[in-house]
């Protein structure tokens, strides 16, 4: 039961991070972390990035269907740094080649984020930074371990989410500790088969 429940909490963990990673993906495009990534001096993968030096997008040097897609940006598009505008001009792209039901979803999980509670948006960023901060072998587990719980039949996902419900913060500390150190004795456990 316990690693079971230690499971739920990662999956259900996971299955947050996931939801949002698509979105993500694509509302960071005018994020204010990747403004601020361009304030730092960020290098671009653009062609005038193998310098050094972002270029920046003439605003008429865009097709009608970029303009139009881009209008939101029309009046501070030169104040825009060149990285910047070179990411929403790509995601504008990437958003023409997906299939209305894709672009559909993405509208869907916008208007969902939108409508959350600022320190809930925060703590999602916070979580989302934190996933991408882990090591990619730990990404790799986790999203392992999400899909193996989406797997799942649904009576018992529901089954789980509920058991996992009906702990108390305390016990739900100990299944998580518990776990913890049993990863840690894994970590201990392959380094040692390693060093034979």
């Amino acid at each position: 039961m316990n690693s079971q429940n230690t499971t739920v909490r990662a999956l259900k963990s996971a299955r947050r991070i996931s939801s949002w990673l698509a979105l993500l993906s694509w509302l960071l495009v005018g994020s204010p972390m990747l403004a601020q990534a361009d304030e730092t001096g960020a290098v671009s993968t653009t062609p005038g990035a193998a310098q050094g030096i972002a270029q920046g997008i003439d605003w008429g040097t865009l097709s009608t269907e970029e303009q139009n897609l881009l209008a939101p940006f029309a009046e501070k598009w030169t104040s825009l740094p060149p990285g910047r505008q070179q990411r929403l001009r790509k995601g504008i792209k990437r958003w023409a080649l997906l299939t209305p039901e894709q672009r559909a979803r993405i509208k869907q999980r916008f208007a969902r984020w939108q409508q959350l509670p600022p320190e809930q948006r925060e703590r999602m960023r916070r979580r989302f930074e934190h996933f991408m901060s882990l090591p990619p072998a730990e990404r790799q587990r986790l999203r392992a371990r999400y899909r193996q719980f989406q797997n799942l039949p649904p009576a018992r996902r529901e089954a789980l989410r509920e058991r996992w419900r009906q702990l108390s913060p305390a016990e739900r500390r100990a299944v998580i500790e518990r776990r913890q150190l049993q990863r840690q004795l894994q970590r201990r456990e392959l380094r040692r088969e390693l060093r034979r």
